[in-house]
């Protein structure tokens, strides 16, 4: 087969999708080595046509694919979409409304984060070649056997997406997955601001120096991973961060003694930049530190021994509803619910209090049961006798 190659070609295939009320789209990327992913190839399917579309065509202009991933009217299907979403929102073409057939096989009874070529195996009954998996999609030519590879990504799904959603629909749980697939095309998920860049890390202490230090280093990495283009592991590793922050070397010497820094690094081109961001960071730091909100109950004693409780019960629940645990609540969605009755959390709001809330703060109360039943638990009401 032949990939789309030149603007004109690019321009028929949009219209041919201009009046769809979907599109399935993929892309094959590389960025092992780099900070900003390398659009390789994207992939795309309406209910009839479908190409193969080749961004590194010298003189290939994206623009009126962009504008369809605008198009509201056009439903935008993906697989996993994290980081096919982030490399189009790098392009300015935040792609929505967006259907995300790895949230939504979790609604319909699939497992947690199931695999495309499982999803396509269970619905469609097909074994998907995965032959040319490991391809280095930045090579050129491409084969025939690759294209067809990379091609089959989307019809494919353009094929299974009516069926799960349609399944979705009958279930009644669209609304469901919708609040999950909103927060896929949240700006600030992508957002790249080094000033930011802390937020993505673990900070271990919450002083107002050692804030200020750490939030300083992240910057620094975030803005020399970006300008020069490398994987932010290459420039300084995570836990290089908290050790700075710890100990805020200010000279060649202290930096050098760490020891999750490499050997030598305060003499390389980076050391000068790296102590100055940390020089900056202790030099007002009350000002510079940025405010760690914090649940301002403390845990109590029997708080451990409630999440693992609540953890059985959410495995119950999620089985007798047919979906994936996560859909419903996280572990810090547990833990917070053992803490306080009155939490913010999504598993006491809308569906999943149904499906799961109601139950747990039930059973902190004593009022529920976990029985196990042969090899499965049942959760069970507990009569409790009137008082005399």
């Amino acid at each position: 087969m032949t990939p789309i190659t030149t603007t004109a070609e690019l321009q028929a295939f949009c219209k041919l999708l201009a009046d769809a009320p979907f599109i399935a789209v993929d892309t094959e990327f590389m960025r092992e080595t780099t900070y900003w992913p390398k659009l390789c190839l994207i992939q795309a399917a309406g209910p009839k046509d479908s190409a193969v579309i080749d961004p590194l065509a010298e003189g290939l202009d994206l623009s009126c694919f962009l504008d369809l991933l605008r198009d509201e009217r056009i439903e935008k299907v993906f697989h996993a979409a994290r980081q096919d979403v982030e490399i189009f929102n790098n392009l300015g073409a935040m792609p929505k409304p967006l259907f995300d057939t790895q949230i939504a096989g979790m609604a319909a009874g699939f497992g947690e984060q199931i695999a495309y070529d499982a999803l396509v195996r269970h619905m469609l009954r097909i074994d998907l070649d995965k032959s040319s998996r490991f391809t280095d999609w930045s090579r050129r030519p491409l084969s025939d056997a690759q294209l067809d590879y990379a091609l089959a990504d989307v019809t494919h799904l353009a094929k299974l997406f009516p069926d799960l959603k349609s399944r979705l629909e009958k279930q009644g749980r669209l609304a469901w997955v919708s609040e999950e697939m909103a927060a896929q095309i949240d700006p600030a998920l992508y957002d790249v601001d080094p000033e930011k860049a802390w937020r993505r890390l673990k900070p271990r202490k919450h002083n107002a120096k050692y804030m200020s230090v750490f939030k300083a280093v992240a910057a620094w990495r975030e803005r020399t991973a970006q300008n020069r283009d490398q994987p932010r592991g290459r420039i300084l590793k995570d836990d290089a961060i908290d050790e700075l922050a710890t100990q805020a070397p200010t000279d060649a010497d202290g930096l050098n003694r760490l020891r999750s820094v490499p050997k030598g690094f305060a003499g390389s081109r980076y050391g000068p930049d790296l102590l100055d961001a940390i020089k900056m960071g202790l030099s007002a730091p009350e000002g510079y530190a940025p405010v760690i909100e914090r649940n301002g109950t403390p845990p109590s004693p029997a708080a451990g021994a409630v999440v693992e409780l609540l953890k059985v019960l959410l495995k119950a629940r999620a089985e007798d509803a047919g979906v994936a645990s996560k859909l419903i609540a996280t572990v810090s969605d547990l833990e917070k619910i053992a803490n306080d009755d009155n939490a913010d959390s999504p598993a006491l709001t809308g569906w999943r209090y149904d499906a799961f809330g109601a139950d747990a703060l039930k059973l902190k109360r004593g009022e529920l049961a976990l029985v196990l039943d042969g090899t499965r638990v049942r959760v069970v009401e507990v009569r409790r006798a009137p008082k005399a």
